[in-house]
């Protein structure tokens, strides 16, 4: 993955985190229906499959995802 690949992920993961906060804050919608939105995520990367795909990377996605819901940040501390 390039740079500008990697910086365009975490900047894409950053946005995403900003909205589902904004949105759980303003209570325009619920948790589960926060964590619905995460799961579904992280199941469409579990189930990649198909020419190309690099099931590995997809696979640490869905953990990721994964990590936030139970932490609810993708922040990692030492």
């Amino acid at each position: 993955m390039t740079d500008q690949n990697t910086y365009s992920g975490m900047a894409a993961l950053s946005i995403c985190e900003a909205l589902l906060l904004a949105l759980s804050d303003r209570q325009l919608l619920p948790k589960h229906e926060i964590l619905g939105i995460l799961q579904d995520a992280a199941t469409t990367h579990e189930n990649a499959i198909g020419p190309g795909i690099d099931v590995q990377t997809h696979r640490a996605v869905a953990g990721l995802i994964r990590e936030i819901m139970v932490n609810g940040s993708s922040a990692r501390h030492p």
